[in-house]
């Protein structure tokens, strides 16, 4: 199974440098370990305001229990609050088959990370067949900004008030290019969307070099 986690982590004031300097690096270690043993799949920074310390992980784990052990494994945990949601493979998530042409691994090629809420907003007095139609197409429309290098993941979370929304991970040039992509989905209409800009994260397994990464610059 995959969950989101949002790492939030706090340092308790007075704590000597040396102390968070240490910790840091046996955090890294620990992240490195847990990538290479397919758990950590990637990791972001989303935007910080002044001082904050957050990092947002995608994590594989075979259940919420196996996902708390590889939480509590890592040392920045005493120091972090996590906040986690389990998310469900959607029926468009184009997620490679391991035989599948891999995107260019230059980050200026690949572009810009986002990621990318949907919750269902149907504007009263819509036709049914009409969201039946533009779902029929969303599918379709996935698929060619799967092939583009858009769309790379989809996912259904947990359902809130009986409400499902959708996340996805996306790639563009800039938030406009983002922007014009979600316009253009045929479900765009029916639905809010809540977008999270992502920067590179220094221990993000995807990233060239990140095993390398200096491990002071490894936060949670």
């Amino acid at each position: 199974m995959e969950y989101l986690v949002t790492m939030t982590t706090h340092v308790p004031e007075g704590t000597p440098d040396k102390t968070v300097d240490d910790v840091r690096a046996r955090e890294a270690a620990r992240t490195r370990e847990l990538a290479a043993q397919g758990h950590v799949l990637r990791l972001w920074r989303p935007p910080l305001a002044p001082e904050e310390w957050r990092t947002l992980g995608l994590f594989a784990a075979a259940g919420p229990a196996d996902l708390e052990r590889v939480l509590a494994s890592m040392p920045l945990r005493i120091w972090r609050r996590d906040e986690v949601r389990e998310l469900t493979i959607h029926p468009n998530d184009p997620a490679p088959l391991p035989s599948s042409p891999r995107l260019p691994q230059s980050d200026e090629a690949r572009g810009a990370e986002f990621l990318v809420t949907f919750t269902p907003a149907v504007p009263e007095g819509t036709a049914a067949h009409d969201v039946e139609e533009a779902t029929a197409r969303e599918a379709e429309r996935a698929s060619e900004l799967a092939k583009q290098g858009h769309l790379t993941r989809l996912w259904v979370l947990p359902a809130e008030h009986g409400v499902s929304s959708a996340l996805g991970l996306w790639r563009a040039d800039d938030g406009e290019e983002m922007q014009a992509i979600l316009e253009s989905l045929p479900l765009y209409p029916y639905v809010r969307t809540r977008t999270t800009p992502l920067s590179p994260h220094p221990g993000d397994p995807a990233a060239a070099g990140s095993r390398e990464s200096a491990p002071a610059a490894l936060g949670g």
